[in-house]
């Protein structure tokens, strides 16, 4: 195992220049990333940063630091950090990536998950569905197939990191597809093929509703294109 994450993907080293600071900024320039507050491109600004946070610049930089890690932030030397600028392109080949990753995870979930974690995943199926979207990373359904997975090596891939950026491109991209009726029967289609123990069924069906996903993105982004270039 990597010194640097546990099993669920979590960042363990020790917290350094200020510890709990660290971690505190962090978590606030990130929901304003993803909330929008900062936009794509906004600079950074340390002294404004410092001010506003009541903090000095070690734990600023550091928690500047893990964005930039997390591809979240973008730093150049003499020009400071600013919001990152994701492509379409990175965002469609992430997807691409998704379908053979997750896929994988459906498989080894069907064949390692334990009773109790079958039940929990159709809680978090049930209760994701009723709310109409997910709950955060511990209460995720791809997460939690994940971790279901039993495999080390993929949830240090398919992590919170992993899971953030997905946050994050959702908030910002409304052409990209999620949380429509036609997921949630595909996710309780998977969780049946889990709970039935059918790994190479849960797969493709995960294959297949990632793939769906990123089809249909491609036809809402085509879309809006074509209406922008009408205005």
């Amino acid at each position: 195992m990597s010194a640097r994450a546990d099993l669920r993907g979590n960042d363990t080293r020790p917290l350094r220049r200020g510890g709990v600071e660290v971690k505190r900024i962090y978590a606030a320039i990130f929901e304003e990333i993803v909330s929008g507050e900062l936009p794509p491109g906004a600079k950074l600004s340390e002294p404004d940063l410092a001010k506003r946070f009541g903090i000095s610049r070690g734990p600023l930089r550091e928690a500047i630091r893990r964005l930039e890690e997390r591809q979240l932030v973008s730093c150049t030397p003499n020009a400071g950090a600013r919001v990152v600028i994701h492509s379409t392109e990175e965002i469609i080949e992430t997807f691409i990536i998704r379908e053979s990753l997750e896929g994988m995870a459906a498989r080894l979930a069907a064949i390692n998950m334990t009773a109790d974690e079958r039940i929990q995943l159709r809680k978090v199926f049930e209760e994701e569905r009723e709310r109409g979207r997910s709950a955060g990373y511990d209460r995720d359904f791809h997460m939690h197939i994940v971790h279901g997975s039993h495999n080390s090596r993929l949830r240090r891939i398919i992590n919170r990191d992993y899971y953030q950026l997905l946050r994050l491109w959702y908030s910002r991209a409304s052409w990209l597809c999620h949380g429509t009726e036609d997921s949630w029967r595909e996710h309780q289609r998977i969780l049946e093929a889990i709970e039935h123990r059918d790994a190479e069924c849960a797969e493709i069906l995960m294959r297949r509703h990632i793939s769906r996903l990123r089809e249909a993105s491609i036809d809402n982004l085509k879309m809006l294109e074509a209406q922008q270039a009408a205005e």
